[in-house]
This record gives structure tokens, sequence and C-alpha cells, in this order.
């Protein structure tokens, strides 16, 4: 039932959490202009409880009872920021907050194309893209500031040199989840002076380094392809 997730649920510890079903946030991911870099969509709040009034985090709110995290965390986006869901690009999932007694907060990860234009409502004092490397910086909501190290994504410049490289406009810059890595802002901007990426038709090894170049399959970039590098 539509609204039927308001509400506080109260874990083993006393501790009050906002979504009877749980919660869900958006963490929004677009192209900085002239950039490699990208931007995340942030909201400032103007309502909850007394230590996250005035902290940044991500659109987002409780779950209603049918609804699957993905669901929740795109009408929260519409409802307080008016992202357009149809603009959005989900890229993946993530439990970033697990209290005692059942209660989770999933981060929806997601890109869209170009910085969206955003609206405010009765939650939110304020909204903006912020560049991602000036995200902690910020007074951050303290769950939030908890799980951003392990949603933040490296910047990583994609070589291609097969029948890719065509086609790489429609689908890049991207968000990619690297196993073992948490994210990485995948893109083809300027010159390749960080760390790089190219294709690989072999097995990914288990554990790739930081510092190694990125191995990825033809479909973690390009989904549904059929193709081999």
């Amino acid at each position: 039932m539509r609204g039927d997730g308001n509400g506080w649920f109260r874990d083993l510890d006393g501790v009050r959490h906002w979504g009877r079903y749980g919660a869900a946030g958006l963490l929004l991911r677009a192209p900085l202009a002239e950039s490699s870099g990208c931007a995340v969509l942030l909201q400032l709040r103007a309502r909850g409880r007394a230590d996250t009034r005035g902290t940044w985090t991500i659109p987002g709110g409780a779950c209603d009872s049918h609804e699957g995290p993905a669901e929740a965390a795109l009408r929260e986006a519409w409802e307080e920021a008016g992202i357009d869901p149809r603009e959005v690009v989900i890229r993946g999932e993530r439990v970033t907050t697990r209290a005692l007694g059942g209660w989770i907060f999933t981060t929806v990860v997601a890109d869209a194309r170009t910085a969206l234009p955003v609206r405010l409502d009765h939650e939110t004092e304020a909204a903006r893209w912020v560049p991602e490397a000036e995200v902690a910086a910020l007074p951050l909501h303290p769950d939030f500031r908890r799980a951003w190290p392990l949603l933040r994504a490296q910047p990583v410049y994609l070589v291609l040199d097969n029948g890719f490289r065509a086609s790489s406009g429609r689908v890049l810059p991207r968000t990619v989840e690297v196993a073992g890595q948490g994210f990485v802002w995948l893109h083809r901007s300027g010159e390749p002076t960080g760390r790089t990426a190219r294709l690989t038709t072999r097995p990914l090894p288990f554990y790739q380094r930081p510092e190694d170049q990125l191995l990825l399959h033809a479909d973690q970039v390009f989904p549904g392809s059929a193709a081999s590098p």
C-alpha cells in the first residue's frame, strides 16, 4: 500500500530508524562538464532527527511494503528532488546500513547522462550536484558519512583498441561495480593520466590491485554485447 512504510522502526538498541520496512536512497552520478570526473546529487536535509537535520545526504526515504529498494529510491528521488526516473540508469545496489532487528538502508547506485535539474520539496532545504572529490568535505549525514568510502568511485580511463571504440560514446562515462574494489567511474575524457582499464576475454583475477590496470569483460561496459575484444 502506498505510504505504508512511513513510520519509525526501533532497533534492539532503542535507536529509531525511518521506514517500517527499511529505507533506500539514490546515489546518482553525472559527468562533470569538460572533465573526466563526475558529480553526485546531494540534498541538505530539512527534517529528521536532531542529529541529522542540516546534513547532506542522498535523496531517499522509507520503502513501502510492496517496493524493492530501486523502486523506492527512484520514487523518493522524484518526490524530494524532481529527478525523472526515465533519465536514470541503475548500476547496482548496496546495503550500507544495518540495525539490530533487521532494519536496513539500501543505496541504489545509478547514472544520468547529464546533471539533471532539481526541485525542492518540504524535506529538502537545498539540493545540488557536488563534484565527487568534494563530497567528503561536507557535513554529511552520519550514516552516509560512514558509507561514503564504500560508495565513492575512482575515475578510470578505458583504453579501447577494438571495435567497441565507435560505440563507446553511447555508454560512457558510466559507473561500473568491480568485484572486490567497489565502484569506478569509467570514462574516455582527455588523456589517460590516471588509472586505466582495458577489456579482456580471459578470466578476471579474483582480486585486482588498485595500482594495476583494471581488467574488465565487455559485458560489464557494453551490456548485452556478444562481441569479443
